[in-house]
């Protein structure tokens, strides 16, 4: 058998179609007892009924709206505030870090604010405890994003911020070219190749480096072809010819240059600010952005617009992307955090979370206000893709396979592994998780880098790489 690693114009695209077929058939044969090796074992649990101070484990709040939230909280439950703990921004960072926290049975974090691809694989670990659905306006909520939150029919994550990729692109630009924007993707290809260059910009950027965001942008690009990474049944399909179209769209986008070389190494922070300096003709980011680079003297305020996704023939495929909050099972004070997730889930708190976050609430209703619609147009935008957005399928799984695009196409990488590409057994990544909890709890020890075992999530399903693409 040869082992050579391909080559070849198409070589790229055989490579990611290994990684994520590899990442399926890992998925598929895993299951969620395979996350009990990395347990540990059963650990002592928290206290349901505990009451008290709690703390609030998140990526980094880039728009600081979480601290109004949480004075607001600890004004009105002075026996029990609420601490915001910041993990660094990138998601398989503090999917890292959460993890060799929990993995060592830690009580460091109370209510856990959890990328939506991460809310069966907490749960099946038993990270995290069932709630009761009845202490949360579920109701209220667009249905999708509820959906987001359960795992094997229980509540383990009240959905607490929405999301679903737009396609933000210079307004400016297209009117001055006579043109609308791109509708599917031979009418981007077209514009980016063409009408970018004319105005000194380059052509598209998405989120493609090696970590979880580039396998939403694959999905996005798989499904918006027809294609998937598992059928209904759990056959792997990913090497179809739909699904190979898809990978081919940003492969051959990369290969042709209206793909900059630099969005290799873009997540959704580098990406977002190419566009808001006015380096781009078309980003593909998530809502936040429309808040970011919109404000008063940014370069591009004013002069540009947002649509749905476009597809090969029309309106692509979004991914359901966003966050849930969860409560730790090994917290002392479940009760509190019960009641802090309430409130952060409440209408008013979630209005905040758009008005001074600029991200999607949860809340349906918020979407038809007028009030905010006046002040954030691309909310019907916006509700439409999240209403037509799709999970990854949804299952725990095991780490495999994360996809790569480097210059010449899309490749992937197998990993955490051995020198075969073969996953590292359980008790080996357990270990480590152990490790690193050890080593960020000893005084005066300086965290250690980003952990390589890298989980990519696609909501829900691990293909490597730990991170937001994540979302």
């Amino acid at each position: 058998m040869d082992n050579r690693p391909p080559t070849g114009p198409d070589a790229g695209r055989r490579r990611v179609v290994r990684a994520l077929a590899g990442g399926a058939a890992v998925l598929a044969a895993g299951g969620a007892s395979a996350w009990y090796g990395l347990v540990g074992g059963a650990r002592a649990a928290g206290d349901p009924e505990g009451v008290g101070p709690v703390t609030l484990a998140t990526g980094r709040d880039t728009t600081r709206y979480l601290r109004g939230l949480l004075a607001d909280w600890n004004a009105e439950h002075p026996d029990q505030p609420a601490e915001l703990v910041e993990l660094p921004e990138a998601a398989d960072e503090v999917h890292a870090q959460l993890a060799g926290e929990l993995s060592a049975g830690g009580s460091r974090f109370d209510v856990l604010n959890l990328d939506v691809v991460w809310t069966a694989e907490f749960a099946a670990r038993r990270w995290t405890v069932p709630l009761d659905e009845s202490d949360f306006a579920l109701d209220s909520f667009l249905p999708p994003v509820v959906r987001t939150g359960r795992y094997d029919g229980r509540l383990y994550a009240v959905p607490f911020v929405a999301n679903a990729a737009l396609l933000y692109y210079r307004s400016d630009v297209l009117a001055a070219a006579g043109e609308q924007p791109p509708t599917t993707w031979a009418e981007l290809a077209r514009q980016a190749r063409t009408l970018a260059p004319a105005h000194g910009l380059s052509g598209y950027a998405g989120q493609l480096s090696p970590y979880e965001g580039l396998a939403v942008n694959a999905l996005e690009a798989i499904r918006s072809a027809g294609g998937d990474l598992l059928a209904s049944d759990g056959t792997v399909v990913v090497d179809s010819p739909q699904a190979l179209a898809g990978l081919e769209f940003l492969a051959g986008g990369v290969r042709d240059g209206w793909i900059p070389p630099e969005v290799l190494g873009y997540q959704e922070e580098e990406s977002r600010a190419a566009f808001g300096r006015g380096g781009l003709l078309f980003l593909r980011n998530w809502p936040y952005v429309y808040h970011a680079v919109g404000g008063a003297g940014s370069p591009v305020e004013g002069r540009f617009g947002v649509v749905p996704l476009p597809g090969p023939n029309g309106p692509g495929s979004g991914v359901l992307g966003g966050s849930g909050l969860a409560v730790s099972r090994f917290s002392r004070r479940q009760r509190t955090a019960r009641a802090l997730i309430g409130y952060l889930t409440s209408r008013r708190a979630q209005y905040r979370v758009l008005t001074d976050g600029g991200l999607p609430p949860v809340w349906a209703d918020l979407y038809a206000d007028p009030d905010l619609t006046a002040r954030f147009p691309y909310l019907p935008v916006l509700r439409t893709a999240i209403l037509a957005a799709r999970g990854a399928p949804r299952r725990a799984a095991v780490p495999a396979a994360e996809p790569r695009v480097q210059r010449g196409g899309v490749r992937g990488r197998v990993g955490p592994s051995d020198r075969r590409g073969r996953a590292a057994p359980p008790r080996r990544r357990a270990a480590r998780h152990r490790r690193l909890s050890r080593r960020r709890r000893r005084p005066g020890a300086v965290r250690p880098p980003a952990s390589r075992v890298r989980y990519l999530p696609v909501p829900n399903v691990y293909l490597s790489s730990s991170g937001r693409p994540v979302a």
